[in-house]
């Protein structure tokens, strides 16, 4: 029985570490996702306290998608050459810095600042997307790595949450008082910039490169590979040259990124129709991620008992489209009580797809670094999130919110098509099932 077990004799184990690892990057992720939609969702309310328009409103969320563009092959050519470590440390700080200078943007005429200080946080978000699914390979075992990379994700929905609800009741509208408007922008300034040099402190306490044994056998095989057989440019290529990934990459582009649009103009879409309705605006965003947060659970657990990683996938990006057709055809009823539960339900299906990419991206590109996989799907994400944004705003602006709905409905029925074509090879699962079987068979 001894003869034949090399692989049996790698030693895993899991650290009791993985789960404040966990809880501290799903906290700076959610301030990091805060900051991202805070704008947007008094986007109102900003253009007449800075007293520009409402594309420049826009601009204070699309940032998010422009910056990540170019950064995200330093990013995770970082990640990969320099760790997780230094990566976490890079996102909380970047973090923290842009909080503190919105601080200093408290005053009308000062838009440029509060642009460069979400600049700042853009960048960040460069360090945070992709490394829920690096964490939860690094430090989860093969039987909760589906739903450690949900909850990883969920830090980040959560915060777009809050984001939705919070702003609305901390920074009413009052046109007619700019200096309690700008009191009231200060308290939710402040408070970020506070909470978010805390998470800056605490990810240097506990973060660490890896445990101290591999948490899985894949990770245990990962490891055993000398460092010099690792090449950036050569996983980029070898991703590059995967045609179910590429087919993954544009279909995750389009999914995500029509949810970062809907996101980004959800205050229009609601005032539109709902005049004087920010604060149930808020709520609606609100429902919509938290079904999705939900939703992202239900998947990950799905995930790790069942691995059917395509079929799941398929149907959940069958349903998000079902859903927004729902949303865009009942928004103009007069009903807002409709509007949250449509919103629910578009949220519970395109939010929870989000960890489900991540996780099918790893198995189907194994042993590419994950980093490297769920960097090039955000990329794709932002790239669309950007087009969608700005053609779903003319859209909405020029016709209605129907209109840019139907934009997006027509596109993500795009993206089923090329979901189909994926052929589903599971590598990571394979090798954790492989060598599981090989230790059956030993004893």
């Amino acid at each position: 029985a001894g003869g034949g077990r090399p692989e049996a004799r790698l030693e895993t184990r899991l650290s009791r570490r993985r789960l404040a690892v966990l809880a501290v990057f799903s906290c700076y992720s959610l301030v990091n996702a805060f900051q991202w939609i805070q704008y947007s969702i008094l986007s109102n309310v900003f253009a007449g306290f800075y007293g520009v328009s409402f594309t420049q409103i826009d601009w204070l969320s699309m940032v998010y998608m422009v910056a990540y563009v170019p950064l995200i092959l330093p990013a995770t050519w970082l990640l990969d050459a320099r760790g997780l470590r230094l990566t976490a440390l890079l996102g909380a700080g970047l973090n923290a810095l842009g909080a503190w200078l919105k601080c200093g943007s408290l005053a009308p005429q000062r838009y440029p600042l509060t642009l460069a200080a979400q600049a700042v946080c853009a960048v960040a978000q460069v360090f945070i997307l992709g490394l829920p699914s690096r964490i939860a390979s690094v430090w989860f075992g093969p039987t909760e790595v589906s739903t450690a990379c949900a909850v990883a994700v969920l830090g980040n929905q959560l915060g777009t949450a809050i984001g939705f609800l919070v702003p609305p009741v901390l920074v009413p509208n009052t046109p007619n008082d700019i200096d309690l408007m700008a009191h009231n922008i200060g308290i939710m300034f402040y408070g970020t910039a506070i909470v978010s040099t805390l998470l800056f402190f605490l990810t240097g306490v506990v973060f660490e490169e890896k445990p101290k044994y591999p948490p899985s056998h894949s990770q245990a095989v990962l490891q055993t590979k000398p460092p010099e057989d690792y090449s950036y440019k050569q996983s980029i290529i070898n991703l590059f040259k995967n045609v179910p990934f590429i087919l993954l990459l544009i279909s995750y582009g389009i999914m995500t990124g029509a949810f970062y649009s809907v996101s980004t103009l959800l205050n229009q879409m609601i005032v539109t129709h709902y005049e004087g309705e920010e604060v149930n605006a808020g709520r609606i965003g609100l429902t919509l991620v938290v079904a999705g947060m939900v939703g992202s659970i239900i998947c990950g657990l799905w995930l790790d008992y069942t691995k059917t990683y395509k079929q799941t996938t398929l149907i959940v990006y069958i349903l998000s489209f079902i859903g927004l057709l729902v949303f865009t055809f009942t928004l103009d009823l007069g009903y807002l009580i409709v509007v949250f539960v449509t919103g629910g339900v578009l949220g519970f299906f395109m939010t929870g797809y989000l960890p489900l990419g991540f996780e099918f991206a790893v198995e189907i590109t194994y042993p590419e670094s994950e980093g490297t996989s769920s960097g090039l799907l955000n990329a794709s994400a932002q790239i669309f999130g950007i087009v969608f944004t700005l053609v779903q705003g003319k859209l909405t602006t020029d016709y209605s919110p129907r209109a840019g709905n139907i934009f997006l409905c027509a596109w993500i029925f795009v993206g089923i098509i090329l979901t189909a074509l994926i052929k589903s090879d599971l590598r990571r699962h394979n090798v954790n099932s492989g060598i599981m079987n090989l230790d059956v068979k030993a004893v």
